[in-house]
């Protein structure tokens, strides 16, 4: 595992490893060979030392919300009331709704990202935190720029 805040280098092997596989995690060792221009061996252990390292954490599935039934999706600032900063941290995460949360620096103390059926839905859900937490909450209306990789090269 790498230190905090230590940069690791990456070839352009690596380089288009991450990027093949943040494409389509699913994509075969032999198809990920190609790629990145190595045998399927080299490719696995390429693989297995950018796991080790760190560099890889996991590998996902990427679901859209809307074809499971959530066609709202709202980004929250939420700003707990004195003394109430580890009771709403935990409301959060255990509020299967919110897909995504950063706990920031700033005003606020959490920025959300939640999916919902309604409107009504979303209400509940912020009662819930609106009693030990300021909030507020904007609708997302399209993502221009969907979650990515950092840039790989300097």
């Amino acid at each position: 595992m790498s230190m905090p805040n230590a940069v690791i280098d990456l070839d352009g092997t690596d380089q288009r490893i991450l990027e093949a596989l943040a494409r389509n995690a699913r994509i075969s060792l032999k198809e990920l060979a190609e790629v990145a221009g190595l045998s399927s061996p080299s490719a696995a252990e390429r693989l297995r030392r950018l796991e080790e390292r760190g560099i890889i954490s996991a590998f996902t599935v990427d679901i859209a919300p809307e074809a499971v039934g959530y066609p709202l999706q709202a980004i929250v600032r939420i700003r707990p009331l004195p003394g109430q900063l580890h009771v709403v941290e935990r409301i959060i995460q255990e509020m299967p709704e919110f897909i995504e949360c950063d706990k920031v620096t700033g005003d606020d103390c959490f920025i959300g990202r939640l999916v919902v059926r309604s409107m009504s839905e979303l209400d509940g859900i912020l009662d819930k935190i609106t009693e030990r937490a300021e909030t507020n909450t904007s609708m997302v209306k399209a993502t221009p720029v969907k979650r990515r990789l950092p840039p790989l090269s300097r």
